[in-house]
């Protein structure tokens, strides 16, 4: 069994609740007592006793109730030493409840086969608790391979992974069906069942024996026991079909299996070694029983019967009677059931706590508001403004204006624009967030690549597998079938991140033309000054004071404009800001668990009530609509008062040089802002960006992982067929040349020219004469007997167990009703 360090669970519940929940923890003190002593009366169960049972299963109930209140990581570091390998003595930690959950269950399974062994099953009653019990290891530990570590978020432990357990939960089944065979045996049943049992047996144990050469951590010993014990039972098997062979008079075929059980018994016997002293004394026992019967089959068959001996090849393949399964405890594949007011194991811990899947799920009603809000509505708003911003400098405006307006000097409005520049450090500032995005580019990239190439790698290896094996026995499907939804996602995230560079290129553009102004406007007033020429007093007659003053107007209208999307914003931010559905959440799921106590809550439980709430941001959209048409109206406006000012003025060049200064500053000062605006969106981008590569990064180390553990097992299925098709070969082989050597010595003796007709005997059956005849004098009555006189069998001359009992030997006394046969 896994052994394990004290560690207070309760300690981290604590912490996290505080920090993640709004309940206080102090409310599940009585929860946090609780799990701490579930979890010590469970670590400490290593006594083979059926109170362990309970310990264990309660503990691992509560664990898989607890994980959908908390994350998988809640903050406990687990520390426990592997059972099984070269690194016994070396604990490993992971802040996983999954991690827990197996290493409980493991040692659960672990106690279901102590129980098994130190049964007595020297009784029917024994045997059947034993099978039970080894069956429900094993379907513990399936349960543990398919349902537990697959959710670890990362690589099982060497001990636990699906070689290895594959390995023991085909041990499990191998010692659950021998139970089951010796209580055959045990209650006199026919050869057939028998032997059918014990092929069961074997192929248990070959399968034990294959999964465990390819996991790092069992034994030598182990392999070679298992690889005993299946050519143990692969001769019993065949001994047992001998002994029904016997029974039916199929001579030939007696002897054909009872070879084929002395030579599996023979190689059972190479592993002795490694085997213990019962073993080893029942397959003495056996090989002598199976030598013994060979040797009086052969005589028999060679002298009386003369029954063709078929090849292994040729022999039909004993059926199976497989009765151990894997059988999953109750407690163990539905832990719900256990729990609440009605349940074996009490109330669950906890159970006022606000689930995780609430979190999850508020946080996804988040971001979908987010996108909504950011989306939808601000970025659709501030979009129309830069239209409008755009429009202005198209027209040469506010330039043209401000400096007929003020010939001398600088506007108030651009000495305010380059103030704000100079507080907000100006391009020390774009260049310090340019670096800081580049940055959080780089990493969200790397964590791409480094999916991709699980991608690359993973399809490298399945392309060589098939090239080895060919498509036809290599029959999974490809790694781009396999995965579609990654593989478009690769495709899907290239796409963003090409789009993001392209966007960032622009926006280095964009620094690159206005960075001499941006440096300008941060610097001293007096090269500002400087840049800006004055020009001399123009006349401004009454029609270009009239376009003036109407183009000003316009002017107003728009920073006017501005100022109420500004605050309209805001008030959007501030709307969504106290957007809280938390205590919404919190009702509905009080409604799930009242209604549906034993169901565990999942985010997809609030679609309908995230539909209903986003609702209320369906005003603000059609706001972003009646924008743009006061836009539209504003635009036509200003261009008009635009042309009737530029009319007025035709002929006047003498703003020109500073109309051009002024404005250019003008722009520069509003691609400022752009580019600010520009940056924070690809920070922000970046950032969701990033959760999204880590997602992606998870599934593809998940999915390289499991198509190599697919992989290994195919492999193995494909080795095993080629093995046996290769021994079958070889066997078929041996056979036919003694085939041939046999007919070359029976044809020695009898010319081809010369056959023999064998004389049919019309003499009746003979009856045993009642008295012994007289030593050396043949009698008619005592018929024609062949060879040496057949040994009786000795009284307790069977050494080994009682599956291989004496077979009763035939004597070598002719019968005339089967004839004379020669050659």
């Amino acid at each position: 069994m896994a052994s394990t360090h004290s560690v207070k669970v309760s300690t981290a519940i604590r912490q996290y609740i505080l920090a993640k929940y709004d309940q206080h923890p102090d409310m599940f003190v009585r929860d946090m007592e609780a799990i701490d002593k579930l979890r010590s009366d469970a670590v400490n169960s290593t006594e083979p006793h059926v109170s362990g049972i309970r310990k264990l299963t309660a503990y691992a109930a509560q664990l898989v109730w607890i994980g959908g209140k908390f994350p998988i990581d809640i903050g406990v570091d687990f520390t426990w030493y592997p059972a099984l390998g070269f690194n016994t003595q070396r604990p490993i930690s992971q802040n996983n409840l999954r991690f827990e959950l197996a290493n409980v269950l493991y040692n659960l399974a672990a106690l279901y086969s102590q129980l098994a062994v130190a049964l007595n099953r020297s009784t029917s009653d024994g045997l059947k608790s034993a099978c039970n019990y080894f069956c429900q290891a094993a379907g513990v530990i399936a349960h543990i391979k398919e349902n537990v570590t697959p959710d670890m978020r990362g690589s099982p432990p060497e001990d636990m992974d699906t070689m290895t357990l594959e390995s023991i939960q085909q041990l499990l089944l191998a010692q659950g069906q021998e139970c089951f065979w010796s209580k055959a045996v045990k209650d006199g049943m026919s050869d057939g069942t028998i032997a059918k049992l014990a092929a069961k047996v074997s192929d248990f144990y070959d399968q034990a024996a294959e999964y465990g050469t390819k996991s790092d951590v069992i034994s030598t010993e182990w392999i070679h026991h298992m690889t005993a014990k299946h050519h143990h039972f692969a001769a019993a098997a065949q001994y047992r079909a001998a002994r029904e062979c016997l029974e039916k008079r199929n001579y030939g075929e007696e002897v054909a299996r009872l070879r084929d059980s002395l030579v599996c018994v023979n190689e059972a016997l190479k592993e002795s070694r490694w085997i213990n002293k019962a073993v080893l004394g029942d397959l003495n026992g056996l090989k002598a029983r199976v030598s013994e019967d060979l040797k009086r089959a052969e005589k028999d068959n060679d002298i009386i019967y003369l029954m063709p001996v078929p090849p292994k090849s040729e022999l039909k393949t004993l059926g199976r009677a497989g009765m151990a399964t894997a059988r999953v405890p109750e407690e163990v594949s539905n832990p719900s059931s256990t729990l609440g007011e009605n349940g074996t194991f009490g109330q669950p811990l906890f159970a006022k706590l606000v689930p995780y899947a609430v979190q999850v799920a508020a946080s996804i009603y988040e971001e979908r508001k987010s996108r909504i809000v950011n989306n939808s509505i601000i970025d659709e708003i501030e979009g129309l403004t830069n239209q409008l911003r755009d429009l202005l400098q198209s027209l040469n405006l506010p330039g043209s204006l401000q400096a007929l307006e003020k010939p001398l000097g600088l506007p108030p409005s651009l000495t305010s624009h380059a103030e704000e520049i100079r507080q907000q450090d100006g391009l020390h500032k774009l260049r310090r967030s340019m670096h800081e995005t580049s940055k959080l580019k780089a990493n969200d990239v790397a964590i791409y690549q480094e999916g991709v190439e699980l991608l690359r790698s993973e399809a490298a290896e399945d392309e060589r597998a098939r090239l080895k094996h060919g498509t036809n026995r290599w029959t999974r499907l490809p790694s781009t079938q396999a995965a579609e939804k990654l593989y478009a996602q690769v495709v899907e995230l290239d796409g963003y991140l090409k789009s993001a560079t392209s966007s960032d290129d622009v926006v280095k553009t964009k620094l690159k033309d206005c960075e001499k102004l941006i440096q300008l406007l941060e610097g001293d007033t007096r090269k500002l000054e400087e840049f800006v020429p004055s020009s001399r007093g123009a006349t401004i007659s009454a029609e270009i004071e009239r376009t003036v003053s109407d183009l000003r107007h316009m002017l107003n209208e728009v920073s006017q404009l501005e100022s109420r999307r500004r605050k309209l914003i805001a008030k959007i931010q501030d709307k969504a800001k106290s957007d809280n559905i938390n205590h919404v959440i919190l009702a509905e799921t009080a409604r799930l668990e009242r209604e549906f106590p034993m169901q565990k809550i999942e985010p997809a439980h609030f679609e309908d009530l995230f539909q209903e709430r986003l609702k209320r941001y369906e005003e603000d959209k059609r706001t972003v609509v009646d924008e743009k048409e006061k836009q539209d109206r504003l635009a036509l406006r200003l261009k008009e008062a635009n042309t009737a000012f530029i009319n007025a003025r035709r002929g006047d060049t003498s703003t020109r040089e500073r109309e051009r200064a002024l404005q250019q500053l003008e722009n520069a000062y509003f691609r400022y802002k752009e580019i600010i605006s520009n940056i924070n969106i690809g920070r922000k981008f970046y950032n969701d960006l990033a959760k999204i590569v880590t997602h992606f990064h998870e599934d593809c180390k998940s999915f390289a992982y499991q198509r190599r553990i697919e992989a290994s097992q195919l492999e193995a299925e494909l080795e095993n067929a080629m093995s046996a098709l290769n021994l079958g070969k070889s066997d078929a082989l041996q056979d036919q040349k003694q085939r041939d050597a046999l007919r070359s010595q029976y044809a020695a003796r009898a010319p081809e020219s010369e056959p023999m007709t064998a004389p049919v005997p019309t003499r009746a059956n003979v009856q045993p004469p009642p008295t012994s005849p007289t030593p050396g004098l043949w009698d008619p009555q005592m018929g024609i007997k062949f060879g040496a006189p057949t040994p009786q069998p000795q009284p307790n001359g069977n050494v080994h167990n009682p599956a291989y009992p004496n077979t009763r030997g035939r004597g070598g006394q002719w019968d005339v009703s089967h004839g004379v046969r020669f050659g």
